[in-house]
């Protein structure tokens, strides 16, 4: 794979062809040129026979027959379909520029004229170490012209891994994400790395997936509003959790009185939230708790009132 800029500042990522491909490719169409040579030749020499031509113009019309199947085919071919031959065809290679462009008559022109010295003069030669020795396997005629070939037709993976499920919360939430800051090469990383995850060992699993998701986060969600929204979220589990604590009910303490003790470790006269006390004995159901001084109900005539004990003194005190 290669990455190629486009005029637009896009970064793409283009199936360089390999040296075996292109070689077979090679050799179909130095066949399909041999057939072409031979015949015309042919044609020619029986022509010039019949006319009683001199050797001079039968030298010149041979030539001119050589020029153009060496020359002429494979770029007229390469101009008209833009980058290919019959020989690329059946491979399903194509000549592009290096901007990832198709090629264009000047520079069909050029690796045509470059191929007569690398390939038909030096037997191919230049062209096979050029081709090992650059990183998109471009030969001499390459070089010059601004071209690469790379390879249209890729056989299908039916072993590819598969990316793991999604829940469907996940899912709920990822759909209302901003995904305008997340960049081309940081999702093609992730993804790569979901794909190889069954051939990474645990720690590097944790350690590469920490990575991503950081960078994944960093360009999603900024880190402001992501640790706002996880505290916000928090506070309002934390109010829900309170909300249903106080309405299923607590146990109570009520004011010291008559048979109530007071603050302190639960004991005789504290009455839970069904009316029994903790040592199964059974006191009357707590009511309200009331303040010190004020009557707890219509003061009977007649009756005195209930007077708070002195400090120190017992629970209860009798009437006067």
């Amino acid at each position: 794979m290669a990455e190629v800029v486009t005029g637009e500042a896009v970064i793409l990522d283009v199936p360089c062809a390999r040296f075996p491909s292109r070689l077979l490719a090679l050799a179909l169409d130095l066949l399909i040129q041999g057939i072409l040579l031979f015949a015309l030749f042919l044609i020619v020499g029986l022509a010039v026979t019949n006319d009683g031509t001199t050797s001079a113009t039968a030298g010149a019309i041979a030539l001119t027959v050589t020029i153009a199947i060496i020359v002429g085919y494979p770029v007229l071919w390469e101009t008209l379909t833009r980058g290919g031959t019959p020989g690329k065809f059946a491979l399903g290679l194509r000549v592009v520029s290096d901007d990832g462009g198709p090629e264009r008559f000047r520079q069909a022109l050029v690796r045509g004229l470059a191929a007569v010295v690398e390939i038909w003069l030096l037997l191919g030669c230049p062209a096979l170490i050029c081709s090992l020795l650059s990183e998109r396997g471009k030969r001499l005629g390459d070089v010059f012209a601004g071209t690469f070939v790379i390879q249209r037709r890729l056989p299908a993976r039916h072993n590819a891994a598969t990316l793991p499920a999604v829940s469907p919360e996940l899912a709920l939430w990822a759909a209302s994400l901003e995904m305008s800051g997340l960049t081309d090469q940081t999702a093609e990383t992730a993804r790569r790395y979901l794909a190889r995850l069954p051939e990474l060992a645990p720690a590097a699993q944790a350690e590469l997936g920490e990575r991503l998701a950081g960078a994944v986060r960093a360009q999603v969600t900024p880190a402001v509003a992501y640790l706002s929204a996880v505290l916000a979220e928090r506070r309002n589990r934390e109010h829900a959790r309170l909300a249903v604590s106080a309405a299923r009910g607590s146990p109570e303490r009520v004011a010291p009185g008559r048979g109530f003790p007071g603050p302190g470790s639960p004991g005789p006269g504290w009455v839970g939230p069904t009316g029994a006390s903790p040592a199964g004995e059974n006191y009357p159901r707590a009511g309200p708790a009331v303040a010190w001084g004020e009557p707890t109900g219509p003061a009977r005539e007649g009756e005195p009132e209930h007077i708070p004990p002195a400090n120190g003194a017992g629970g209860f005190v009798p009437p006067a």
